[in-house]
Parts: structure tokens; C-alpha cells; sequence
């Protein structure tokens, strides 16, 4: 029995490795599988559609989500805002975005946006927050009036720091400024058209 017993340890050893082995290598074949079912982070910088939370916004805030490395600019307009878009389509540049400047930066709106809103829901704007002259980041100017850099009579919207061009309210570009094209809006959809609570940027909103 004696001599027995270390062939008997050996033997149980070995199972045991073999066993924990077995066990590890299970474990690191299922992690990645597991991290199939999320996004990864290339498939984010590619496209993959990005949700916002529109839940808790204030009328007259703007925030920022990400998609394809870019800025995505989600503004909630007030009545004051909207109205103001009515005031000054002659002063810019290409007020029904008609220009044929769709592709990979989505410069023209979806067909869902193509009206003077350029939205879906004319209160929340979902607007790439690229000046489209050399790829600046405009930045909000949302009170009306007389302010360094801008006109007396100005609307509200976003001025860009680096070549002067302005936007309005709806990001329609004004004219005579270095900026070629409006400031392109994404493809998107939200929850609800008319009581939205959750922006899905990526998938476009069906006509």
C-alpha cells in the first residue's frame, strides 16, 4: 500500500492541473466571446449608432455626444430661438440647404430634416459641430444682439474663432464667410417625433 500511495499523489496531481488548466483556458475563450455583444472601439469610430438621453434637457442647452470621432452638437430650442429662423434667409448663404454636398461628414440633412428647421423636431437640433471651411469647432453664441466678432442685429447661433464664419440657430451658414456649406446634420432618429425622450444618432428617420 505504502509503495502505492506517491504513484497515487502523482496521479491525482496531474488530474488536478489538468483540470485547472482546462478550466483556464475555458475562461479565456468565453471573455472573448462575451466582449462580442458590446460595441468595440472600432466599431464606434466607424459609425456604430450612438444614443443620447434627451430626457433631462433644458430649453436653450446644447450638448455634445461623440460619433465617428466627431462632435455631435444637441441643442433644445426655445420658441424665442425658433422664431428667430424666419428673420434672416436672405442674409445666408444657402438658407434650404440645396446644395449638393452630401457624404462620409453628412453635410446635407436626412430627408426627415428638410425643411427650415433642418430637424426632425423642430425644438431639438442635432448638428456636427465642424465649421465646414477647415474643420474648426464653432463655438455658441446663442444671445441675440451686438457682440464682439458678430453683427448688431445678430440671431443667435455659433461663431467660428478661427476664420470668422457664423451660423444661425438651425446651422445655416451666413454669407460672405470663409465656410463653404451649412454645418452638416447627421444621420438620426428619435424615440418620438413629437415628445422625444431618446436620440438614436446613426440611424436615419424614415419619410
Amino acid at each position: 500500500m505504502s509503495n502505492g500511495q506517491p504513484a497515487d499523489n502523482s496521479r491525482r496531481n496531474w488530474v488536478i492541473a489538468t483540470g485547472v488548466a482546462g478550466g483556464a483556458a475555458a475562461v479565456a475563450t468565453a471573455i472573448p466571446f462575451a466582449d462580442t455583444f458590446n460595441p468595440s472601439e472600432e466599431a464606434k469610430a466607424a459609425g456604430a449608432p450612438v444614443e443620447f438621453d434627451l430626457s433631462g434637457m433644458r430649453p436653450g442647452e446644447q450638448r455634445t455626444a461623440v460619433w465617428r470621432g466627431k462632435p455631435v452638437w444637441i441643442v433644445r430650442r426655445t420658441p424665442e430661438m425658433l422664431a428667430e429662423l424666419e428673420k434672416h434667409d436672405s442674409e445666408l448663404a444657402d438658407p434650404d440647404s440645396k446644395r449638393n454636398t452630401s457624404g462620409p461628414d453628412a453635410l446635407n440633412p436626412p430627408f426627415a430634416c428638410k425643411n427650415q428647421w433642418r430637424s426632425v423636431n423642430k425644438e431639438y437640433l442635432v448638428l456636427i459641430g465642424i465649421c465646414t471651411h477647415l474643420g474648426c469647432s464653432p463655438g455658441q453664441k446663442f444671445m441675440t444682439g451686438p457682440q464682439p466678432s458678430l453683427p448688431s442685429d445678430w440671431p443667435g447661433g455659433w461663431l467660428c474663432p478661427c476664420h470668422g464664419s457664423t451660423f444661425d440657430l438651425a446651422g445655416r451658414v451666413f454669407k460672405n464667410k470663409p465656410a463653404p456649406d451649412n454645418l452638416g446634420v447627421p444621420p438620426y432618429k428619435l424615440d418620438n417625433d413629437e415628445h422625444p425622450t431618446r436620440l438614436v444618432i446613426g440611424e436615419v428617420t424614415k419619410a
